[in-house]
């Protein structure tokens, strides 16, 4: 009998001939969460198997593996031999010492002699036998235990199963490149378009020394909780302060953070373009603020040809806050540090600027020297 985490996957199986290929990066994946810690890491149809671990580890790599895309659930369980012996030994661990309970099985290996049902009432009557505190609930029970009887000769029994984070494998949809702030929205939107198998690198833009260090502390904070789910390995950080002193002494007033947010995504798509990204991801939402009208994100968009994925376009805050708060960066993002946008904050910005006045106000700007200037301050972050 072995100690054992058992992994199951979610939309992978609906991936016909090109299963083999996520199953593949599902376990690279896999193997990428658990970094660090001893374990082996084993597939049988449909299923991976962490064993060999330490025990007192067990809790710290279910939590790592419900963090990885992919993972429709798993469980903490025992892998015995499929006959009833071996699997009555394991339940006894798995059942409750009193109250009410249910034994299910699902039998992968149709020729095992036994129906699942016969398997169910096999365990279950030795369980009742042994303790007479025991009673069956088929309906509501407060306690299961569950029986898998694999195709190659062994069994999985387990009590509960722990939800996964769910979608695609990390790096099955390409790469992009996030826009990361230290605010609520843009951890969410990396968390969003990873769970849909984009390998998310990280962008943060700061107006060092109108914004301090502890800013910057808070963004590669947030940066490694996403990581978890991301599996991002840097975070790149570029300063923006000279742009916008620029801005501020040339430029309309109530076009600073238009103006600020074009300037990023140009440099944006060129690190995108260096580290091989094929989109821009940011947290916008429409009408959230002044620069996130029809007007504002066409204005950003239109001065870069990569597409511009914003996955909480449709989403209020009060939701966007709801998925900060389960994924755990909201007590981060709250944290009271300014960010780069708040520099220079116009007291009226313009909510639906005309692309022409835009046009006409940057072209007081030196707009390729001033991002070849920025590009020359770019600093890599492990995480």
């Amino acid at each position: 009998m072995e100690s054992v985490v058992i992994v199951r996957y979610a939309e992978i199986h609906l991936k016909g001939k090109n299963r083999g290929y996520f199953e593949r990066l599902f376990s690279v994946n896999l193997e990428r969460a658990l970094r660090g810690i001893r374990h082996e890491l084993h597939r049988t149809s449909g299923r991976y198997l962490v064993e060999k671990f330490d025990e007192a580890r067990a809790d710290e790599i279910e939590r790592k593996i419900s963090r990885v895309f992919g993972v429709y659930s798993c469980s903490r369980g025992w892998l015995v031999p499929n006959d009833l012996g071996s699997i009555y030994e394991a339940a006894k661990r798995i059942a409750p010492s009193f109250g009410t309970f249910k034994v299910e099985t699902h039998r992968a290996d149709k020729k095992y002699p036994l129906t699942s049902m016969e398997v169910s009432a096999e365990i279950g009557g030795r369980l009742l036998s042994e303790n007479r505190q025991l009673r069956v609930d088929v309906h509501e029970p407060e306690n299961r235990v569950y029986i898998d009887v694999r195709e190659n000769g062994t069994a999985l029994v387990f009590g509960s199963f722990y939800e996964g984070a769910g979608g695609m494998p990390v790096g099955s949809s390409g790469t992009g490149l996030l826009m990361i702030s230290g605010g609520i929205d843009s951890p969410v939107a990396g968390y969003m378009m990873a769970k849909r198998g984009l390998h998310v690198e990280l962008l943060h833009f700061h107006s060092y020394p109108y914004t301090n260090e502890g800013a910057k502390e808070k963004v590669v904070t947030l940066s490694k909780i996403l990581s978890e789910y991301s599996l991002t390995a840097r975070l790149r950080t570029v300063s923006v302060t000279h742009i916008q002193e620029e801005i501020h002494k040339k430029c309309a007033e109530e076009l600073n953070v238009t103006l600020l947010r074009r300037f990023m995504f140009r440099i944006a798509e060129k690190i995108a373009t260096e580290i091989g990204a094929k989109c821009l991801v940011t947290g916008e939402s429409l009408g959230q603020v002044a620069s996130q009208t029809l007007e504002g994100l066409t204005s950003s968009g239109d001065v870069v040809r990569l597409p511009v994925l914003r996955p909480l376009i449709g989403f209020d805050k009060e939701e966007i806050i709801a998925r900060a708060k389960k994924i755990g960066t909201f007590e981060t993002s709250v944290l009271p540090f300014e960010d780069c946008c708040t520099v220079f904050l116009p007291e009226h910005p313009a909510i639906k600027p005309s692309l022409s006045f835009i046009e006409e106000e940057e072209s007081k700007l030196d707009v390729e020297s001033l991002v070849e200037e920025a590009l020359g301050t770019v600093e890599v972050i492990p995480l």
